[in-house]
């Protein structure tokens, strides 16, 4: 067995033990709302040791009652937007990934079929579905509302992930089989770069109010509305807790006290810069990888043509 593969089991073992811790504790010792729950789960799935390391400074309860004012801080409640925004994007870029490769599309098709299902399933399930009830329960409402957060931070995670994928499994074809350590490992790695492109994002969004931080069901309710006065909520969690239970123009809960709403301006200048950044992504990704590679196809049947591009043996 090569190095690279001892360290994949190595990896992958620690991740299966950090998952289960982080699910144990999120679900039987933590008062953060169930979406985050599964949010942490899936993303320590995805950046193993890493990621529960960022859970246990960021999230964990260190003692009770205390989480709302343990996640006040800024940086942690951009933590829990950006840890939002990968669980739904993250997913479903590994699922297209999974199929497309096992297709056997050229890279390019399937950097654009993870871009278009991993924003699709973010926008649809994580934010809109799970938290249409900040949105008065309405989940029209709550998708109009989070199409432009959502998309600002789907571009940051692509520009990071995309260069880690497609240079990783253009110079290794044996990362471009789902059923390969190597395709997971990758998928981790490209996860891992996804998030810290997309936190300074996640921190502008939630300065400004654009997105919901890290916040408890005690305080906020099972789907986000504001519960100020609930039964048994220490009255120290309740002062804590007046930032995220303030409401910004678009209805999301703002991310501080001062949170104000960006103008217009500012948004589409923040735009640029998060396409520009994907831009970025894809070029490094066409320099440094080959986006018309196509993934390892089934064995080629004597006598039965073979389609262009289509890597023999």
């Amino acid at each position: 067995m090569r190095v690279i593969d001892i360290a994949l089991v190595s990896w992958f073992a620690l991740t299966g033990v950090s998952t289960a811790y982080v699910a144990w504790d999120a679900f039987t010792r933590n008062p953060e709302m169930r979406v985050m729950k599964w949010g942490w789960v899936l993303v320590t799935l995805y950046t193993g040791v890493i990621g529960a390391a960022i859970y246990v400074l960021s999230c964990k309860e260190p003692a009770a009652g205390t989480h709302e004012e343990f996640v006040k801080p800024l940086w942690k409640q951009a933590l829990g937007s950006t840890i939002h925004c990968l669980a739904g994007d993250a997913t479903g870029i590994i699922a297209a990934a999974a199929v497309t490769m096992a297709l056997g599309l050229p890279m390019g098709l399937d950097v654009a079929a993870e871009y278009i299902f991993g924003f699709a399933f973010g926008l649809l399930i994580f934010q809109a579905l799970f938290m249409r009830e900040m949105f008065g329960g309405s989940y029209i409402t709550a998708l109009r509302r989070s199409f432009i957060p959502e998309w600002l931070s789907m571009n940051a995670v692509m520009a990071g992930m995309i260069p880690v994928m497609v240079v990783l499994m253009t110079r290794h074809m044996s990362a471009m089989e789902p059923g390969s350590l190597h395709f997971w490992g990758v998928m981790s790695l490209a996860t891992l770069v996804g998030a810290a492109a997309a936190y300074p994002v996640n921190v502008w969004l939630v300065a400004v109010g654009l997105k919901h931080g890290m916040g408890t069901e005690r305080a906020l309710g099972r789907g986000g509305s504001p519960v100020l006065h609930a039964p048994g909520l220490p009255s120290t969690a309740s002062s804590a807790h007046a930032s995220h239970a303030t409401s910004t123009h678009n209805g999301s809960p703002a991310g501080s006290p001062a949170a104000s709403p960006p103008t217009r301006t500012q948004v589409a200048a923040v735009s640029v810069l998060s396409v520009v950044a994907l831009a970025a992504g894809v070029l490094l990704a066409a320099l440094f990888g080959d986006l018309t590679m196509r993934g390892r196809m089934p064995a080629h049947t004597p006598g039965v043509p073979m389609a262009p591009g289509m890597p023999h043996g």
